[in-house]
């Protein structure tokens, strides 16, 4: 797999000031923002939201990096992020009130534009079970504080780490009669989270107000609003971190039901198979978010996506290819010759439709292959998921472009089931 730009800026700035055996001797190294300036921008060297963005020197020796001033960051073995697990409950479904004109529900793909319209249709006091008001939000310092967190290698000890005026950045701060919700967000699905983005503020504003801080972190993907409501079972301690409850909302006035999949199927005509390869993408939710990103966008860069957006490089690949796979996504060379990924003239079009409208054009894409249409046929005669083994036997009557061996079917078949697990889901819980 090629070596992002990132990865050789990192390996080269390890390299000049022989950062592991420094990590090795002392346990930690820190480097200024004036040295990683020498090799690239420091804010864009140090942004690893996810574990997938991090460098791989990084990944390969189980090391993070946080900042400790405005000018400096920690590097070591720290057990910096923490993993998260969507769970399928019921969503509630909430409404803009009529009066608003200037937030477009089927047009959010900023964090920010996420937010206001989280709090505008009441989502906001739903989550914390009062009113609330916005109060802070933005770049602000930390202040100074101690805390302790896990090391990332088998031993798991404890190590303390000062932080002394760093800079923060609240997305999104809601406070009601008895709590201060600080929420940090993401526009995309997420299997994990940088700790950081919510210890930093909490420990802030726990030191500044009487009324308990409640940590959340939210995401946006496939138009529903993911929260996760978080608390610091102690607040010196970064890993104390313990997930209270997720709660899954939707802005949407019309509900998707199984007929209205069921429609789309029977009109659904199926048409030749692209010279693409065949999708090894399992979770569809990501191919949703990478068109999110794109119609925010309008193009982007195949590292651009992988550093950014919780992808690594061979999923950026896989997931990329699923799009075009679609006809939703295209890879050309833009203006200045740097090849690029971008939304075709279709995939502009689904994207700014309504929630119910948008999802159902997906669905048509996908059911226009022959192979998932007759999957989903099926599934409709049994009203019951197919087995990774029927779904092979139904790839073997179908037309598949490159997909020859029964291993390769066999494989390819868990993305077909999952792809249409994603269809099913879409109706009301």
């Amino acid at each position: 797999m090629k070596l992002r730009q990132i990865d050789k800026d990192w390996d080269s700035l390890f390299a000049d000031y022989d950062i592991l055996n420094a990590i090795n001797s002392n346990g930690f190294f820190i480097i200024s923002s004036k040295q990683i300036n020498k090799v690239h921008e420091a804010r864009l060297m140090t942004k690893f939201d996810n574990r997938e963005n991090l460098p791989d020197i990084f990944k390969r020796n189980h090391l993070s990096i946080l900042p400790i001033t405005r000018g400096n960051y920690i590097i070591g073995s720290y057990d910096a992020y923490q993993d998260v697990q969507y769970e399928n409950k019921k969503t509630k479904f909430f409404t803009l009130p009529e009066y608003i004109e200037s937030i477009n529900a089927s047009d959010l793909y900023s964090e920010g534009a996420c937010l206001n319209c989280a709090y505008a249709s009441g989502i906001i006091d739903d989550l914390c079970g009062e009113h609330t008001l916005p109060t802070v939000s933005g770049r602000m310092s930390s202040e100074d504080f101690n805390f302790w967190i896990k090391s990332s290698d088998k031993q798991q000890k404890y190590k303390e780490i000062e932080v002394k005026n760093s800079q923060i950045e609240i997305d999104g701060g809601y406070e009601s009669p008895n709590a201060l919700i600080l929420i940090e967000a993401k526009n995309y699905s997420a299997n994990n989270f940088l700790v950081r983005q919510l210890y930093y503020p909490y420990r802030l504003w726990s030191a500044k107000i009487q009324k308990p801080v409640m940590p959340v972190f939210m995401t946006f993907s496939n138009d529903v609003f993911s929260f996760f409501v978080f608390e610091f079972q102690d607040s010196k301690v970064y890993n104390s971190i313990k997930l209270i409850e997720q709660k899954n909302y939707i802005i949407a006035s019309e509900l998707i039901s199984l007929d209205d999949i069921y429609d789309v199927l029977i009109s659904s005509k199926v048409e030749p198979e692209p010279e693409v390869p065949f999708p090894q993408c399992d979770n569809f939710y990501r191919i949703v978010d990478l068109l999110s990103l794109l119609a925010d966008k309008s193009e982007l860069q195949s590292d651009e996506i992988t550093n950014n957006y919780a992808f690594t490089s061979r999923q950026t690949e896989y997931y990329t290819n699923g799009a075009k796979y679609l006809g939703l996504l295209e890879k050309i060379k833009n203006e200045n010759n740097e090849t690029v990924f971008r939304l075709t003239d279709l995939g502009k079009l689904i994207m700014s439709k309504r929630h119910k409208e948008k999802c159902l054009g997906i669905v048509k894409q996908i059911l226009k292959h022959e192979v998932f249409n007759k999957v989903l046929k099926e599934y409709f005669v049994k009203l019951a998921p197919l087995t990774t083994c029927e779904i092979s036997k139904t790839m073997q009557k179908s037309t598949i472009y490159h997909v020859n061996s029964l291993n390769t079917m066999e494989r390819r078949s868990r993305t077909i089931g999952k792809w249409i697990e994603w269809i099913l889901d879409l109706r009301e819980n």
